[in-house]
């Protein structure tokens, strides 16, 4: 996985905060093996199963005692999953929060007790917690610049005279969620061509985004456009499309973002426009991460990924290396 570190300053003005002082965050060991927690949030997506198997690949090359847990959607338990890591006397924690708000006590709790966090693929609110300050750093895409480069694809290569947009959104309050619609309307409504109609939630989930876009549907026929936060929810909206008699790829324009096995055969299949790429694969850059902590290094607030973006061009040549 490639990544790329930014300047404080740029972090700054992408709403992470400049680094303060690194002297009051706990301190990393350095020592020949880790016991290490992984807060996973759920399992109920490819996207999530391929990062749990990230880390866990990690762990032996790494020298990690791996403690994984699910939270199976729940806040509340990823709240206590942390705590009960914390009880286990982790070394170190790898948290991607479910939500922005909700888990800020357990980032707060981890550092009270002397562990090093790291916020994986997702954040938290940056008025509440701060990396450098309430945690090490945040490893992860900019989801904001996702949304954006979504939105170019569409004005670059939609040929209609007006377009019609429905968008499924992700998590509600979850980072992602709320920077990939930054991202994307801010461009979009730049161009009087398009028009959101419509904007709903369907968790990042493949049978909510079905249902969610059959309801859509049905008060909206004249949509031309699908935005999905996610790979799943577009899946899902595409099979929702299908039983209602429309041909995605053909009267229908899907753009979407993850990069998953799936995504890519529906672009080889002509069903789905684009596809941005935010890559599960964490395990690797944790382990590099957290042993240049260990050494001392500054980390620098946000460790951020460099995504590909998929489309007709080049999905058949990446398809094998999706998950």
């Amino acid at each position: 996985m490639k990544y790329k570190t930014i300047s404080l300053a740029l972090a700054a003005a992408m709403a992470m905060m400049a680094m303060p002082s690194l002297a009051d965050l706990p301190k990393l060991e350095q020592k020949d093996r880790y016991k290490v927690g992984f807060s996973q949030m759920e399992s109920n997506n490819p996207w999530r199963i391929a990062e749990t198997k990230s880390f866990k690949d990690t762990a032996e090359s790494c020298n990690w005692d791996l403690i994984a847990t699910d939270a199976a959607g729940s806040a509340a338990k990823q709240v206590a999953d942390v705590d009960s890591m914390i009880a286990q006397g982790i070394d170190v924690l790898f948290l991607p929060p479910r939500e922005e708000k909700p888990l800020i006590p357990a980032v707060k709790k981890a550092k009270a007790a002397g562990i090093p966090t790291f916020l994986v693929d997702r954040s938290v609110d940056p008025n509440s917690a701060k990396p450098g300050e309430d945690f090490v750093a945040f490893l992860g895409s900019d989801f904001v610049k996702q949304g954006q480069r979504a939105a170019e694809w569409l004005i670059e290569n939609f040929d209609g005279d007006k377009g019609v947009i429905v968008e499924l959104e992700g998590t509600t309050g979850s980072s992602p969620a709320n920077d990939r619609k930054k991202g994307f309307d801010d461009r979009i409504l730049k161009d009087d061509r398009f028009e959101i109609v419509a904007s709903q939630s369907g968790d990042f989930a493949r049978d909510l985004g079905r249902q969610v876009m059959e309801t859509l549907l049905q008060a909206h026929p004249d949509v031309n456009v699908v935005y999905a936060h996610n790979d799943e929810m577009a899946i899902g909206a595409i099979q929702a499309l299908e039983l209602a008699g429309r041909k995605p790829g053909e009267d229908i324009t899907i753009v979407s973002i993850d990069g998953t096995r799936d995504a890519l055969q529906a672009i080889i299949d002509g069903k789905m426009g684009v596809t941005v790429e935010s890559s599960p694969f964490f395990g690797p850059l944790a382990c590099e991460v957290m042993n240049r902590y260990a050494a001392g290094e500054e980390i620098e607030p946000w460790v951020q990924v460099e995504d590909r973006i998929f489309t007709a061009e080049n999905a058949a040549d990446h398809i094998d290396e999706a998950y």
